[in-house]
């Protein structure tokens, strides 16, 4: 099962440096019954596209939380055994929570697929949606107009190899 593992890049220079995707359990999104019924589509790429995009806005509110962190969204792509990953029976169809699982143990990094990370580019508008998340939350059309606009800008793909020069310990 393909998951997305949303991070920060303080995040996944960590996960470089341990060889390690989160401790577990910890949040991942994929392609679950609750999202399939969201999106209305029978495209396992719009789908994943999808999951992508939840876990691109649970990088939102990592980097939200964390002011030492570049103002980037960070998603890794791994591939997790059937079961590994499971949705939490009180989730249900909530829609800030469509997508999300919990996958029960750490992976290694070496498993990952890609690595999906904002441009340069989009760090302004990154910035200013961590920071119109809160009010976003609690029901600010202004602030939620500002959180999206983060979302506008496309996760660029990046091979695996790459990850060194993302965090910055490349060559």
């Amino acid at each position: 099962m393909r998951v997305y593992v949303p991070l920060t890049l303080s995040g996944l220079a960590e996960a470089y440096k341990t060889g390690e995707l989160g401790s577990g359990p910890f949040v991942a999104y994929a392609v679950t019954p609750a999202l399939r019924e969201w999106y209305l589509s029978d495209d396992i790429e719009e789908l994943e596209y999808a999951a992508l995009n939840r876990a691109a806005l649970a990088s939102l509110r990592l980097v939200a939380l964390d002011p030492g962190t570049p103002r980037r969204r960070v998603v890794v792509a791994v591939d997790v055994p059937d079961g590994a990953a499971v949705a939490e029976p009180g989730l249900g169809p909530d829609p800030a929570s469509l997508g999300e699982l919990r996958v029960g143990a750490a992976v290694a990094l070496a498993e990952a697929a890609a690595v999906h990370v904002d441009s340069d580019e989009a760090e302004a508008e990154v910035t200013a949606a961590a920071d119109a998340l809160g009010a976003a939350d609690r029901g600010d059309d202004d602030a939620q107009f500002v959180v999206d606009g983060a979302a506008d800008h496309e996760l660029l793909w990046f091979a695996t190899q790459e990850i060194p020069n993302l965090v910055g310990l490349g060559d």
